[in-house]
């Protein structure tokens, strides 16, 4: 067997004021072909999966270029067709093959494609002919359009949100395409238009119950894999939304009927299964009332919207502007996007006391600059902070404290959201000590964070993030969907009453 294997990933925010272009891969991840290293990233782990199967198996793996960047604004065309011609290239090199296997995100937008992950695999397929199995996994908090699955044999999503489990899914795509070279297994996928678009963190009720009964039936009764497609409610494409994907061993009747029971069941759960989120005051009182009753372990304040894993800059000040203005002591906060303070720092050195301006730089959306006196607690060149196995680059950062303060600030260059609390650590910052973590990440800092919080607090503050879509201006996603409409499948009726779902 000759497999050939790539990446190529971002989250496009079609809102967000940040462009993307080949810098904004280059400074995230880009690997040319043969150097991606063995530790998996989130949207490429089958690449080093495919390598390690190989060595161990005997077949032969040719590898092309991966590359992902942080989420922002719409890709630059000139970049997205570079980047997607290199791949294409170094497949037309490497033929003939018997399977493609890819790493691909699913939510990407470029000036002038709306789909174009769509149209990869489009060009791929052309390339490779309809016998070639191509296969490839997806983050789901992407976009599910025909072109894409017209022109994949198989496809599987993260299960978990937050997303502990991309390599393990990046195993799953890996066995089943091996299983489909071998003659074993005649993959078909069938999908199910949930017509909604919410957040479903797996971290909590109902969404925990959910997922697992999906696990129990991978496997079973010609059930390949499960995948619940989230959908991206900053990506204003036309089919924005929440998707179910059922992958059987030839079996399309079957496939049809369970995503589209599994469709129904998850409709049900629409209003319940976000997590609880407080304004910035009530959420500040909270975290102050956990303090008191726990004062050993920090209370861990999540804002929610300015996440630059949802494309935003993540220069947000609202909250930290609130912090200060209630004098809390013992506060850390990671990050703040500042290249511009971040030189500053570096520039004045470690030790030194400094005016400087902070955040808001990118819109006024989160905020306005916080103009503060601080002095320089560390500076680093190549910050980083974990994210399961992987490494997240915070490019050049610094920690900086207001004076008459016990509140460090993380300045960082290379966007990112916060994953995990070596994010202070590894700066220098004891998180242990403090009172008050303040983090900007919608759930993925859950796994890391849960086990050395008293509590999580979500906090709903001001930011570029379009964070409601009842109110969202789209011009090209369906405005036919829930929340915008009250019941848009017509089975809230039906559901008041509910019966037993077929048990497949």
């Amino acid at each position: 067997m000759r497999i050939f294997t790539a990446s190529l990933a971002t989250e496009t925010n079609t809102f967000s004021p940040v462009p993307t272009d080949i810098h904004a891969f280059k400074a995230a991840f880009y690997a040319e072909p043969g150097e991606h290293p063995d530790t998996p990233t989130l949207c490429s782990s089958v690449v080093p999966i495919l390598r390690r199967r190989g060595r161990e198996e005997g077949f032969e793996v040719v590898e092309g270029t991966s590359c992902w960047a942080e989420p922002a604004g719409l890709i630059q065309r000139q970049t997205y067709e570079m980047l997607r011609d290199q791949i294409l290239d170094e497949l037309k090199a490497a033929m003939p093959v018997d399977a493609v296997v890819l790493g691909l995100h699913g939510a990407m937008v470029a000036q002038g494609y709306d789909d174009p992950e769509g149209d990869f695999l489009l060009r791929i397929r052309a390339l490779v002919g309809p016998d070639v199995v191509v296969a490839a996994e997806f983050d789901p908090h992407s976009h599910l359009t025909a072109l894409r699955v017209a022109n994949l044999d198989l496809m599987a999503a993260f299960l978990e949100f937050p997303h502990t489990d991309f390599e393990q899914r990046g195993e799953h795509v890996v066995e089943l395409a091996l299983r489909a070279l071998r003659g074993e297994i005649r993959p078909v996928i069938s999908t199910f238009d949930c017509r909604m678009i919410t957040i479903y963190p797996t971290s909590r009720e109902p969404m925990r119950s959910f997922i697992d009964r999906l696990t129990t039936l991978e496997g079973k009764g010609g059930v390949l894999s499960i995948s619940v497609i989230h959908g991206f409610m900053a990506g204003d494409v036309p089919d924005m939304g929440t998707r179910i994907v059922v992958v059987t061993d030839n079996d399309r009747a079957h496939g049809d009927a369970l995503a589209k029971s599994l469709g129904h069941e998850l409709y049900g759960l629409r209003k319940r299964t976000s997590m609880p989120m407080l304004d910035t005051e009530a959420g500040l009182d909270r975290a102050i009332q956990l303090r008191k009753s726990h004062p050993d372990l920090p209370a861990v304040i999540a804002d929610v919207w300015d996440n630059p894993g949802g494309g935003v800059a993540g220069d947000a000040t609202y909250i930290l502007r609130q912090i200060l203005a209630r004098g809390l002591e013992d506060v850390a906060v990671a990050t703040i996007w500042d290249p511009i303070a971040v030189s500053f720092c570096h520039a004045a050195g470690e030790g030194a006391v400094l005016d400087l301006r902070i955040g808001g730089k990118s819109g006024p959306h989160g905020g306005d600059p916080l103009d503060l006196r601080v002095k320089v607690m560390a500076i680093a060149e190549a910050g980083w902070q974990s994210f399961r196995n992987s490494r997240v680059t915070l490019g050049n950062a610094a920690v900086v404290r207001p004076l008459g303060t016990t509140i460090d600030i993380l300045l960082i260059t290379s966007r990112t959201q916060t994953y995990e609390p070596d994010i202070f650590s590894n700066q220098g910052i004891d998180f242990t000590g403090k009172a008050f973590l303040l983090v900007k990440s919608t759930n993925h800092f859950h796994a890391g964070f849960q086990p050395i919080a008293s509590e999580i607090v979500y906090v709903a503050a001001p930011t570029s993030y379009p964070t409601d879509p009842a109110t969202t201006p789209y011009r090209k996603a369906s405005l036919d969907i829930w929340p915008r409409v009250a019941d848009p499948l017509g089975l809230d009726k039906a559901q008041e009453c509910p019966q037993q779902l077929p048990a497949f």
